[in-house]
């Protein structure tokens, strides 16, 4: 399947180009010589990002899930809402976090949620975040980014596929997905 054609409203992301974008954004934080203790990400969109992080650098993962994007199917931006509980193998939250997320859009999300690990857990010492895409709209700037998009396009990415596939279509798209390979 062909990625479409990305213009100032849309950037459309194959696959192949997301897991790259990943990886030259761990490469841009090794390159900076910061050291972090573990790595923090944002579900669901900075989970992906935050496993690869996590394996790459060798560092426990720690997922907090937050949700803006719940209505039309995950395009219109709503109230915040932060999980009371973060999913963490290793003890309390402390150290040196890196905070991932898959994009900084408006920016009210890594901006509280700054402030929510800065309210809630003494033991962090230092922050930083890293996404694959800033906005131009976004009022929040990472420490560490691979894209900066100043028209705000709307970003397609790989996995939104699977936000309107339910399980009684998995069937015909599976065999979809084989005619097509």
């Amino acid at each position: 399947m062909t990625t479409p054609q990305s213009n100032e409203k849309h950037l459309w992301v194959s696959w192949d180009e997301y897991h790259r974008l990943i990886e030259r954004l761990a490469l841009k934080v090794h390159e900076s010589g910061w050291k972090f203790d573990m790595v923090l990400c944002l579900a669901r969109g900075g989970v992906r990002p935050g496993d690869v992080f996590s394996r790459i650098f060798d560092v426990p993962l720690a997922i907090l899930s937050t949700s803006s994007y719940r209505e039309d199917k995950g395009t219109t931006q709503g109230d915040l809402d932060i999980a009371k509980y973060m999913t963490m193998t290793k003890g309390p939250l402390s150290g040196k976090i890196l905070l991932v997320d898959d994009l900084a859009d408006s920016g009210v999300t890594l901006t509280k949620v700054m402030q929510h690990l800065k309210d809630n857990f003494e033991g962090v010492t230092e922050v930083k975040s890293a996404v694959i895409w800033t906005k131009g709209s976004s009022a929040f700037r990472p420490d560490y980014q691979m894209e900066e998009l100043p028209h705000n396009p709307w970003i397609h990415q790989p996995f939104e596929d699977y936000d309107g596939l339910r399980p009684h279509q998995l069937a015909a798209w599976i065999k979809k997905g084989e005619t097509a390979a």
